[in-house]
């Protein structure tokens, strides 16, 4: 049993469509276009498959259409979410056998922090229903947004959400670390410390540092900037970290956006970062936050990264109100 890292084949990207009246301060149609806009993307590429209850499945494929999208690519199903971050409550698929496994860790609103996610928390079994995906329960609080993995067996993540008492108080550690390599089939864990101000997940991996491919890294710093030495100091990290052969990781570095802050928002500053990105069959996807400057800056360091994907900058300041990006609302599902 191994998980695939993002940048293998996919068969698609999960995605859950939002439909709240209480998030993003209620403006929906909004956050349908921006959804609309990122699914038909991704459907030129490769299949969609969305979470949403079967009254929304009509608006969802007019929107899409809006949007130019390939609607032979769209899949809806039937699958009532709380929220949209598909990253942390949708399922952890792995290949075991040469099929396509469904790894399911439990989902508790990052800490018992956002009620109601029992909705959210089925997803993963919902979604093994529909598509006859055999399913392994874990035994583990852990979303998908916490973790970050290359094709040689080892994983990124932070200790400030494996660790964090709110998720698995019962589980050392060690225990935490077996279960990993037991259900991903790693090998390593490699531990950062905290995340960036803002992030209401306690500091998820997907918004500080990626795996370019397996020997090369991307992190998130901010001279300057509030996360300076938070960033900094997983930057140390990082450099001590070797690879299987026993050589550094090549580590390129990316500043965070100017704080995006918006006027009477819950989230004094909002969790930007360029690294929140989406690799696809054919593109990357970057999130873009109406900084033409830094925008600019980050897509000329990502470009080089990604040799024969095209890069397609998406503006995410709408979507990041809510405390995610690109990579939060998504997950791939492997090719077989």
């Amino acid at each position: 049993m191994y998980m695939p890292p993002e940048w293998s084949p996919q068969e698609s990207i999960w995605l859950s469509w939002p439909y709240r009246s209480d998030l993003w301060g209620g403006d929906r149609q909004t956050l349908h276009r921006k959804f609309a806009e990122i699914a038909s993307i991704i459907s030129h590429s490769q299949k969609v498959d969305i979470n949403a209850i079967e009254p929304l499945h009509d608006g969802i494929r007019e929107y899409i259409r809006c949007a130019n999208g390939n609607l032979e690519n769209i899949r809806l199903h039937d699958h009532q979410t709380n929220d949209v971050w598909c990253r942390d409550h949708g399922p952890i698929f792995v290949i075991k056998d040469g099929k396509r496994h469904i790894t399911d860790w439990g989902f508790n609103g990052w800490g018992e922090k956002f009620l109601p996610y029992d909705l959210d928390n089925q997803i993963p079994e919902r979604i093994s229903e529909s598509l006859n995906i055999p399913r392994t329960d874990c035994g583990m609080i852990l979303e998908g947004g916490s973790i970050e993995i290359n094709g040689c067996g080892q994983l990124l993540t932070t200790e400030a959400v494996l660790l964090n008492p709110n998720r698995n108080p019962h589980l050392t550690q060690a225990e935490i670390e077996n279960r990993l390599k037991q259900y991903l089939g790693i090998s390593e864990v490699l531990w950062l410390k905290n995340g960036i101000e803002g992030d209401d997940t306690d500091g998820h991996i997907d918004d500080l540092t990626r795996f370019v491919n397996d020997t090369t890294l991307l992190t998130s710093i901010d001279p300057g900037g509030a996360n300076e030495s938070v960033l900094q100091e997983n930057l140390d990290r990082l450099k001590t970290f070797r690879t299987p052969n026993g050589e550094p990781f090549t580590i390129h570095t990316v500043n965070l956006p100017d704080p995006c802050a918006i006027p009477n928002w819950r989230l004094p500053i909002l969790p930007a970062s360029y690294v929140n990105s989406l690799i696809i069959n054919e593109a990357v996807l970057v999130p873009t936050f109406r900084q033409t400057q830094n925008d600019q800056a980050a897509l000329e360091i990502i470009a080089p990264l990604f040799p024969g994907r095209k890069i397609i900058p998406i503006d995410c300041l709408d979507l990041v109100k809510e405390g995610g990006s690109l990579h939060c609302i998504s997950q791939q599902m492997p090719a077989i």
